[in-house]
């Protein structure tokens, strides 16, 4: 009777947290109807409803709420337990779950990865990538990753990466017989290639500063992404103007595959961050990450 308990409240838990049962099955290895049927054979047996299920999300009743604030930290303590008696072999061991948007995953968090991993066969890295500003405690991540001046209050921050420079920069085949820009404001006339953001509702607005002048422009061009990559291979193909960081077109503007415009408007700003609930015990296998990602001078 415990462990069928257990189990049924383990299976709440996930889909409370995931708000989606087909999301809390993945990482439970059952299939969706099961873990429904689960989860409905636990509310027959408290008497209440525990999820509010709609055709797009699944979120906790008041009720389901009461439970998952009482059991949910539990059940990260039994975790956090298990973890520590596996470091008592002598090895950092368990999964790391970090949080971070493309160009932090490809430019930082990836090659940190292929120089500590080898040594280290027991830890596992999950690394999702997402250009919303994640809740990490809600959604389960031990560590996020987010430029300087974004980091939350009450988060421990590590710098993992130096100062940053976006390039806005364009193919010689789009320039030809154009005029380049010659101020940020010119760019309203041109085709650019645009990005969008999640947490600005649309469209993100190209940001400049010179001599303490900051300017934000709206620009307008036939592409829209939602990934920096795909941005700067659309730049490659002569599609427009792009606005990337700096680092992942250099190799690009070095081959003069790419032309480098307005840098007089694009200073150097903090780089990423690490950071992570302050108050919450790191495992080895966390602390083993974030050496390998300590940014040093």
């Amino acid at each position: 009777m415990l462990r069928e308990s257990l189990n049924d409240l383990t299976a709440f838990v996930a889909v409370a947290r995931a708000g989606s049962f087909t999301k809390a099955a993945a990482q439970l290895g059952v299939s969706q109807p099961a873990l429904s049927q689960t989860v409905r054979g636990l509310e027959a047996r408290l008497g209440v409803r525990l999820l509010a299920r709609t055709t797009r999300s699944v979120a906790p009743t008041e009720a389901g709420e009461r439970l998952l604030n009482a059991v949910g930290p539990r059940f990260d303590e039994i975790e956090a337990g298990l973890a520590s008696l596996a470091e008592m072999r002598g090895k950092p061991a368990g999964t790391v779950r970090v949080t971070a948007d493309e160009h932090a995953a490809r430019m930082v968090l990836w090659p940190a990865l292929r120089r500590v991993l080898p040594d280290h066969p027991e830890i596992k890295v999950e690394v999702s990538v997402d250009y919303g500003l994640t809740d990490i405690a809600a959604e389960r991540f031990d560590a996020g990753v987010r430029l300087g001046g974004m980091v939350a209050k009450g988060m421990e921050a590590v710098c993992i990466g130096p100062d940053m420079r976006m390039a806005t920069v364009a193919a010689p085949a789009y320039l030809a017989g154009r005029t380049p820009p010659g101020r940020p404001e010119d760019l309203t006339g041109h085709t650019c290639i645009n990005l969008r953001l999640p947490t600005q509702g649309g469209l993100y607005a190209w940001e400049f500063e010179k001599a303490g002048r900051e300017v934000r422009v709206r620009v307008e061009g036939q592409l829209v992404f939602n990934t920096v990559s795909m941005i700067q291979d659309a730049a490659l193909a002569g599609f427009g103007i792009a606005h990337l960081p700096q680092d992942q077109v250099q190799t690009h503007l070095d081959r003069g595959e790419l032309v480098r415009l307005l840098a007089d408007w694009c200073p150097p700003f903090p780089g990423y961050h690490l950071y992570y609930p302050s108050r919450r015990r790191q495992s080895a296998a966390f602390e083993v990450l974030v050496e390998a990602l300590r940014h040093r001078d």
